[in-house]
């Protein structure tokens, strides 16, 4: 029995050789955990590259002036959005009636250059644009419930957020508006303005990334608030809804420097989609 017993034994330990021979030629699989990682990682990086941000982004132009487009004309003159009428005024000083298009084609050429440039390094994922836009309705809803938690936790009390006459607008011009808002508000207040401001207080106040780009984020989200009680569609003042904008910018400056201009264009674009229809 001793025998038989050894020759099993030695049998056992040659074929826990073999095992240990087979389990080092297996290829090395990256544990599930690290594969997941890496593919988000690899999303995060890319979408925020011109040819996924921009194209993602393109919608919201094509619907925002297919939908200005049937506007009817009120006492004000055609409706826009605020911040697109102020980028197309330099355009309208230089060209007249023709400056709207003029910019619209400048915005374009710029667009298409841009990603005509990225597309040498990779080619799109359609299904990554699917993906995009379920992010940037959850951080939509995230958004609200962020920047009115810290609104009340500032102010102590939780006020309704008035909107103006924005309310009495038709169905297609709210969703104009909101489109509009979600597209040029994000190109004027944060790729503009806050990247001015921060090229600001490193070049003219010689301070550090750190401190130039806070400054630049509150006070952009402070002029970011301001605007919307500017015009003859302006909110009613109050200290509530300017708290509650300017904590709102400083959230959309975040989500822009940390997810680029085509999701922060989206989820603002939603946010108030959700604000205007809710």
């Amino acid at each position: 029995m001793r025998g038989l017993q050894d020759e099993r034994g030695g049998g056992g330990g040659d074929e826990r050789e073999h095992r240990a021979s087979y389990a080092s030629e297996a290829p090395n699989v990256p544990a599930p955990g690290r594969l997941d990682s890496g593919a988000m990682g690899a999303y995060w990086r890319i979408t925020r590259e011109p040819r996924y941000s921009l194209l993602f982004a393109l919608p919201l132009l094509v619907f925002y002036e297919l939908l200005a487009t049937v506007q009817p004309v009120g006492p004000h003159g055609s409706l826009r959005s605020g911040a697109d009428a102020i980028l197309e005024g330099p355009f309208i000083a230089l060209a007249g009636s023709r400056g709207p298009l003029l910019f619209l084609a400048c915005l374009t050429g710029v667009g298409v250059w841009l990603v005509a440039r990225d597309l040498r390094r990779g080619r799109v994922d359609p299904k990554l644009f699917g993906a995009m836009l379920l992010e940037s309705a959850a951080l939509a809803l995230l958004a609200g419930v962020v920047v009115s938690a810290a609104t009340v936790h500032l102010l102590g009390r939780a006020t309704p957020l008035l909107i103006g006459q924005m309310g009495t607008l038709g169905g297609s011009t709210r969703l104009m508006l909101a489109l509009g808002a979600g597209l040029y508000e994000e190109l004027l207040f944060r790729v503009l303005l806050v990247g001015a401001l921060a090229w600001v207080g490193r070049r003219l106040f010689g301070w550090q990334e750190l401190p130039a780009g806070v400054f630049a984020v509150v006070l952009g989200a402070a002029i970011f608030s301001a605007f919307h009680y500017i015009g003859p569609y302006a909110d009613p003042w109050a200290l509530y809804s300017f708290v509650y904008r300017l904590l709102a910018g400083v959230f959309f400056s975040a989500l822009y420097l940390t997810r680029g201009f085509g999701v922060t264009a989206w989820t603002h674009a939603l946010y108030d989609v959700f604000v205007l229809f809710g």
